[in-house]
């Protein structure tokens, strides 16, 4: 992908009990007000115990808000969803498909994420068709159980360099504190669920990310 590609990639939150469209509304706007949605992408992810019916309605509901201002949109594993609801792609982690055989679902046009931990890993998934790399947990989260040690800005910036014409997209623990580091260590965006999602005003969490990508 381009230098275009955006800075700032909200993932939903969308455990039980959770609003995520008041989330992506809410950082839609906010992005539409700083004249920003370009720097925006959103990416649906649901727990594993979510049905597909439930994936796609939620994704529909998603694309409704997105469309209307260009905001690229993705969908987490479910690739099917994905081409079903009219993403622009999706991302596979090390549990999904391989990247190859999602870049085979997905067709040429469509954006592929692909997450890894290393430079090899990365130089792998590169060759296989990803268009960016999802790289962490850059910090520690607990947004997401069963990760491994925090990479840090370091190792970011190692796969970074490792790939140099592939956006890395930083993840895990980012906050409007801490993400000015990624960018400087190498990673093209960052990607957030709780910094946004947990907070008392989401549009503002946003707009204050958004300000420390700038």
């Amino acid at each position: 992908m381009g230098p275009d590609f955006p800075h700032l990639h909200l993932i939903t939150d969308a455990r039980r009990g959770r609003e995520p469209l008041s989330v992506v509304a809410a950082t839609v706007a906010e992005a539409h007000r700083r004249d920003a949605t370009g720097r925006l992408a959103v990416q649906i992810r649901v727990e594993d115990d979510v049905s597909d019916r439930e994936t796609y309605e939620l994704a529909d509901a998603v694309l409704e808000i997105c469309r209307p201002y260009g905001v690229l949109c993705l969908v987490n594993d479910r690739l099917h969803v994905a081409l079903a609801v009219g993403a622009d792609g999706g991302h596979v982690g090390a549990g999904d498909l391989p990247v190859a055989a999602a870049r085979r679902v997905l067709g040429p046009a469509g954006v592929l994420g692909a997450t890894c931990r290393d430079a090899a890993a990365a130089r792998a998934a590169r060759r296989a068709g990803a268009s960016y790399l999802g790289v962490g947990p850059a910090f520690a989260t607990t947004t997401k159980a069963g990760l491994p040690d925090p990479l840090g800005p370091a190792v970011i910036g190692e796969v970074a360099a490792a790939v140099p014409d592939t956006p890395i997209v930083a993840i895990g623990g980012v906050t409007a504190a801490n993400a000015g580091s990624l960018i400087a260590a190498g990673a093209a965006a960052v990607a957030v669920v709780g910094a946004i999602a947990n907070a008392a005003d989401p549009g503002r969490a946003a707009g204050e990310m958004l300000a420390a990508l700038a």
